[in-house]
Parts: C-alpha cells; sequence; structure tokens
C-alpha cells in the first residue's frame, strides 16, 4: 500500500467567526492510500485547533509513522499507531474508502447499515454584526433547523434576530466555552422561551464541574470536552449529550464506538463536523444515522466544494456518492 498526504485550503464564503476567533479559510489534509491493484482511498482532516494541532502537526503524525501505515495495516492496527486526532481520522477515513473500492462492499454495509437515510442537519450562523446576523437568517430562513454562534456578548440578541426571522426553526446555540456557568443560567430562562432545544460547550474545559450547578432546562452537549471513547465517562451528570466528530474520535472507527457507549451511558448523540469539504462530511454521514442532532453543514460555509459533493436539499444531508468516498 501507498500513501500520498496533501494540504488544500478551502475559502469561506464570508469570513467564519466563532467564540474562538474568525477565519477566512480552512485548512486540511487529504490522505489518498493506494493498494496495488490501483484502488484508491481517501480521507480528510481539520484538525482540532485548540489542542494544537495544524496541517503541518497532522502530516508529521502521519510521516512518523509511514513505513508502518504502507504495510496493509488494519484499522486496529491504526488505532495502536496514532492517537485520536485529525491524523488518524484522516488515515482511518481514507481505509474505510480503500476497503470499499478494493471490495466493491460500501463502507455503511460494513458499518452495519443496510441503506444510508439523509439526514435532518443544521445550518450554521456565525457570531456577527445585528446586520450580519440578520441577513444570514434570512438568507437560511427556509431551514427547519440552524445553529448560533454565540460568545459572552453575543448572545440573546443573535438568538431573538433568528427566532423572529426563522419562527419554526429548531435551534441550538453554540458558546465555544465563552460562557460561565453563572452566565449560563441567567441567560436560560430566555433561551428556553425562544425555544433553543440545545446548548453546546457553554463553559471551559476546565471549568466543566461548575455545571453541577446548572439550573436551566435546555439540554447540554459536550464538544471541547468530548474526544474519544475514554472522555465519556466523566461527562455523565454535567451533559446530557455529546457532540461526535470524527477529527476528535480520531476516526470513523472510533466514532461509531463513540456512539454505541454513549448511549449505554444514558447520553444524547450529535453529529458535528470541523467545517470541512464533503470528503469530510461523507463518513460523518454515516455516524449521523441514528443521532439525535446532526450538524454536518461544513461545506455549505465554503465558496466550493469537491466533485461529487454532498446534496443539501429542504435541511437534508443527502448520502455521499460512492466516487466521493465509501
Amino acid at each position: 500500500m501507498k500513501l500520498r498526504i496533501e494540504r488544500e485550503q478551502w475559502p469561506y464564503r464570508v469570513p467564519f467567526r466563532i467564540a474562538r476567533g474568525v477565519n477566512g479559510s480552512l485548512g486540511v489534509i487529504v490522505v489518498t492510500l493506494f493498494d496495488d491493484a490501483g484502488n484508491m482511498g481517501r480521507g480528510e482532516a481539520a484538525g482540532i485547533e485548540y489542542d494544537g494541532e495544524t496541517n503541518a502537526s497532522m502530516e508529521a503524525q502521519i510521516e512518523a509513522v509511514r513505513p508502518s501505515l504502507e504495510k496493509d495495516i488494519s484499522r486496529t492496527q491504526l488505532a495502536e499507531l496514532l492517537p485520536a486526532g485529525g491524523a488518524r481520522n484522516a488515515v482511518d477515513c481514507a481505509l474505510w474508502d480503500l476497503e470499499a473500492k478494493a471490495t466493491g462492499i460500501v463502507a455503511w454495509t460494513r458499518a452495519g447499515y443496510t441503506n444510508l437515510h439523509p439526514v435532518p442537519t443544521c445550518a450554521t450562523i456565525g457570531i456577527g454584526s445585528a446586520a450580519e446576523v440578520l441577513a444570514a437568517a434570512r438568507h437560511l430562513s427556509n431551514w427547519p433547523r440552524l445553529k448560533v454562534k454565540v460568545d459572552a456578548t453575543h448572545h440573546l440578541d443573535a438568538v431573538r434576530t433568528v427566532r423572529t426571522v426563522c419562527p419554526n426553526a429548531a435551534l441550538i446555540i453554540d458558546a465555544n466555552q465563552s460562557w460561565t456557568c453563572g452566565l449560563l443560567n441567567h441567560l436560560a430562562p430566555e433561551l428556553h422561551t425562544l425555544g433553543v432545544q440545545l446548548i453546546e460547550q457553554p463553559v471551559m474545559r476546565a471549568d466543566q464541574s461548575s455545571l453541577r450547578g446548572y439550573l436551566g432546562a435546555i439540554p447540554l452537549a459536550a464538544d471541547e470536552s468530548c474526544g474519544d471513547r475514554t472522555s465519556l465517562e466523566p461527562l455523565v451528570g454535567l451533559y446530557q449529550a455529546v457532540n461526535i466528530k470524527l477529527d476528535k474520535a480520531g476516526g470513523l472507527t472510533e466514532a461509531l464506538a463513540m456512539a454505541i457507549a454513549a448511549r449505554r451511558l444514558g447520553l444524547l448523540i450529535m453529529v458535528g463536523c470541523m467545517a470541512g469539504t464533503s470528503l469530510a462530511m461523507a463518513p460523518a454521514i454515516v455516524v449521523a444515522q441514528e443521532a439525535d442532532f446532526v450538524d454536518l453543514d461544513g461545506p455549505l460555509l465554503h465558496r466550493c466544494d469537491r466533485e461529487h459533493a454532498i446534496r443539501y436539499h429542504a435541511g437534508m444531508a443527502y448520502p455521499p456518492d460512492r466516487e466521493l468516498w465509501g
């Protein structure tokens, strides 16, 4: 087996701002694996920037184990070579794709699904001025599910605006660790009145124990606090849901196992993304088949997408074309 790593930059339609900062584009790596018969499998990763991952660091991780990777290793062996994170995600998803291409058996069949169904996904509204939020809400007014990015100062006004423009949309709020439990308790009653269904990662990972003092009725989802399976048990009693992302989990293999483990712990499941292209969304749609919340709108944030892109229509993300992945 041969391995190729490429770095790519995908510009956003407009600068994308969340509580951690603003970016004009997304950098990703794409791992391509080739077998001796000429079959090819691909996987994409953006990495976890708040854990220090970059395109360069992910590439270096993979290069460090290239000799082992090119010996036709299994996904189980991969988990012993690389830690959870973007580098392993790219290789793991490429292995799933290569196996599908080599055998003719689609990836989701191997994952236990006879067919893939379209999944209802959120569309995301980033942090912005009142005018920018209003314009974004109008642009997405036909979407039945929306996620609104907020921070410590941009919160209720943005949600009020979105609710006014989109009176029937299901709303998720994502604070990306920018709140305290005190601010959460202050905002929760009105957010509940506004029909918010879920609040993602309101407080810093290091401060998550403070959520024992949460008094609101809206379920909380762990995002930055949720990595792979080892992170799940400490979240019970603090969060009611976990956001499974392939970049955090280290690939489709671990993400599928996480979903099973989360269910056993009584946690709701959200499947999210790091705003990648359709190549990153494709394996995530497999995990999202039984999710309670789905946030896989990454390609819609970009100026363009890959060939054979995921189709989005009426708030649904459709299964990938096998020419893309799987």
